[in-house]
């Protein structure tokens, strides 16, 4: 059986470690920035042992997760002398394996592999990473391995070329981190009529969990709702008189979504061009008119939307 090793300790790398070993996996070294974090994943995975440099986890293990802050895995690769076959593999969304490319000048076979899911803290992610889609990108006999280890975390896999790596990520970011800033969004439009943010988060969650099931039960665009999919122009209207009075700094936002809604409602066949064109007229009057009053917003914003 490989032996693996883990370079950097947070809550990606402590979660795939902990995951693996369950499975099965041969998890021999750790090194992280801190001494206490590689610790803890040590105590967490049996037979595992804190390694003082990096070195000496590459040293011990024929496989070597790089899960440290993408930032620093370019001088992590840099800093380590590889031995021709052993595998290097990094767990970033948005780089592809070239910044990998000191282990492969030194014979290492490279690869990426990343969890499309969330970390917030390694309890979270252990109960999130089954069901999970890992993005692959490797060649040959690593790419192999690694489809197999996806599906031992009962998880799913994709292979991507380095040239789609980036737009992968912004669309992980826009499915995850900006559902955050929307509900943030809708919990600061509840304070306007006085109700806690957390009362509001609590609200809301029901409606989040519904929506994210019909998504998944019968897709988009059918599991779309609300006025834009039924044309509903009056109540958009209110919206953004509404927006206007009481959150001004959310009504480039709302009106952003609602066109980039139209082509979901028209998709839905509950709509058509008519109504969607008097909708667009809508919400671009009222960007329009939100940027001319905030000439420092419309800077910001006005060119990706008119």
């Amino acid at each position: 059986m490989k032996k693996l090793g883990f370079i950097g300790a947070g809550t990606v790398g402590t979660a795939l470690a902990i995951k693996l070993s369950e499975h099965g996996y041969d998890i021999v070294a750790v090194n992280s920035r801190t001494r206490a974090s590689a610790e803890r994943l040590a105590q967490s995975v049996k037979g595992c042992a804190v390694c003082a440099t990096k070195q000496a986890v590459a040293d011990l293990a024929d496989t070597v997760f790089i899960t440290t802050p993408d930032a620093v895995i370019p001088d992590v690769v840099s800093e380590i002398h590889w031995r021709p076959g052993q595998a290097v593999i990094h767990c970033s969304g948005a780089d592809s394996t070239e910044i990998l490319l000191p282990a492969k000048k030194m014979g290492a076979v490279t690869g990426a592999c990343h969890p499309l899911q969330t970390f917030a803290s390694v309890k979270h992610a252990l109960e999130n990473i089954p069901g999970t889609t890992f993005a692959i990108e490797a060649e040959g006999e690593l790419k192999e391995d690694l489809k197999v280890m996806a599906t031992a975390l009962k998880g799913e896999w994709i292979e991507l070329t380095a040239a789609n790596k980036v737009i992968y990520h912004a669309a992980a970011v826009m499915a995850c981190n900006y559902l955050v800033t929307l509900v943030k969004l809708a919990d600061d439009l509840w304070q306007t009529f006085g109700i806690p943010r957390e009362q509001a988060t609590k609200a809301l969650l029901p409606l989040v969990r519904g929506t994210l099931n019909n998504i998944e039960n019968i897709s988009i665009p059918q599991s779309l709702t609300g006025p834009i999919a039924r044309g509903d122009a009056g109540t958009i209207q209110k919206h953004l008189n509404a927006l206007k009075q009481e959150a001004p700094d959310v009504l480039s936002t709302y009106c952003e979504l609602g066109l980039q809604t139209i082509p979901i409602a028209l998709a839905k066949g509950k709509i058509d061009e008519n109504k969607a064109a008097e909708l667009r007229a809508l919400l671009k009057t009222a960007f329009r008119r939100r940027l001319l009053e905030n000439p420092v917003e419309s800077a910001r914003d006005v060119l990706p939307v008119l």
